[in-house]
């Protein structure tokens, strides 16, 4: 809704939903030219081959223009990127997938794990809170497939360093049918009336507040379901209430596209993206993904998890696997960033002060120096229990 008098948008509403506003936005053009690093654009989505830019990733000039590149192409063009051979060595992605489908057999024994986003329950397996679950059931395991520097980047490109990562793993079995479009968490999570009490800015926001990924755990043609997306329309502003309009829904339906994928392959995008997993239609393939949800240091994880009993597990593995030159720094850096609370606040600042700064330790902080500096467990639990009764004294 305009305030004529002043000419600001105050709120948006369901007038607000132009339908030919969002075929013209939608309707653009990625040229390869504004995306130099990528090998290729396919149906308006730069593809980017990581083996081939894994020197860039070592060279902070180098990296920065690409993060730069990325996060331009998540904000003001398509709002996706893919990345190919995120993950060179797929045993590691074969490694996640027998814990995942491990925990996945016995939360369907137990019942547990049902529900789901924007699709039917019992339609596919879904793993809540997948990152803790893996993570101590697996520390090094989870270590080799989250110190993956690829992956980091991709992070850092939209939301910056501290970031949070979660991640829900989804299966979709043959057969199993097509999410509604949507968008993500947080407006995407609010019914219609619910976000359009929410105000125009803060629509506008909420989308630089988190990450949407997702890492392939096995080949996905077309026929399999992969993520249905529609390329530029995370800039049609009023798109979360947009989203649960039939009129746009449609125009959805006649207009996505789909990317095929390799196992180990990611795509990440902008959580204002209308997108849907695809209808499986396969006879044989189980389309499981791990969908990565990250969040901004200055914004809330969807989910709350243990970090400090996930630091504690990992601890011995990120030793280990430091010590035999399994991860180089950026990779022990890309680990540690997914386990441990990177961020120090909020905090009592009495119980807690900083030291050399102006921001006190973090959990991060605390389990880095543990690996660098060669502690016991025993001191890494002693020192992240102290941290945690300062911030809650």
């Amino acid at each position: 809704m305009v305030n004529q008098d002043l000419g600001y948008v105050g709120y948006f509403d369901r007038e607000s939903c132009d339908l030919d506003e969002f075929k013209v936005l939608t309707s653009q053009n990625l040229l390869a030219d504004a995306v130099p690093h990528a090998v290729s654009v396919e149906k308006n989505v730069p593809v980017y081959d990581m083996q081939a830019l894994c020197q860039v990733l070592d060279q902070p000039d180098a990296r920065q223009a690409l993060l730069a590149e990325w996060g331009w192409v998540l904000d003001k063009s398509a709002g996706v990127i893919a990345l190919k051979r995120a993950y060179p060595d797929t045993a590691v992605i074969d490694r996640a997938t027998d814990v995942f489908r491990q925990i996945i057999d016995e939360e369907r024994q137990s019942g547990s794990g049902e529900g789901d986003h924007f699709a039917a329950s019992g339609a596919n397996d879904r793993i809540w809170n997948a990152l803790q679950k893996q993570c101590l059931r697996d520390p090094e395991g989870f270590a080799l497939y989250l110190g993956n520097t690829a992956i980091a980047a991709a992070c850092e490109a939209w939301l910056g360093p501290n970031y949070q990562m979660t991640a829900q793993v989804n299966q979709v079995r043959p057969g199993g049918r097509a999410q509604q479009a949507h968008r993500d968490y947080h407006l995407g999570f609010q019914s219609v009336d619910s976000a359009a009490m929410y105000p125009a800015h803060a629509h506008l926001v909420t989308a630089s507040l988190t990450l949407q990924g997702a890492v392939a755990h096995c080949d996905m043609p077309v026929e399999s379901g992969p993520t249905k997306l529609l390329p530029f329309s995370q800039l049609y502003q009023p798109g979360y209430l947009a989203f649960h309009d039939e009129a746009h829904r449609a125009y959805f339906e006649d207009n996505y596209i789909q990317l095929p994928l390799e196992k180990g392959d990611a795509v990440f995008f902008n959580p204002a993206l209308f997108h849907a997993a695809g209808e499986n239609s396969s006879a044989d393939i189980h389309r499981m993904a791990n969908l990565l949800q990250i969040s901004s240091a200055f914004g809330r994880a969807m989910e709350a998890l243990d970090r400090q009993a996930m630091s504690l597990a990992v601890f011995p593995s990120l030793v280990s696997l430091k010590q035999r030159g399994a991860l180089d720094a950026a990779q022990l850096e890309a680990a540690i960033a997914a386990t441990a609370e990177g961020y120090p606040f909020p905090t009592n600042l009495d119980t807690d002060p900083p030291v050399g700064g102006n921001a006190p330790e973090s959990q991060a902080d605390i389990l880095r120096r543990a690996v660098v500096e060669g502690w016991t467990k025993a001191q890494l639990a002693q020192t992240l229990s102290a941290l945690t009764q300062r911030q809650a004294a």
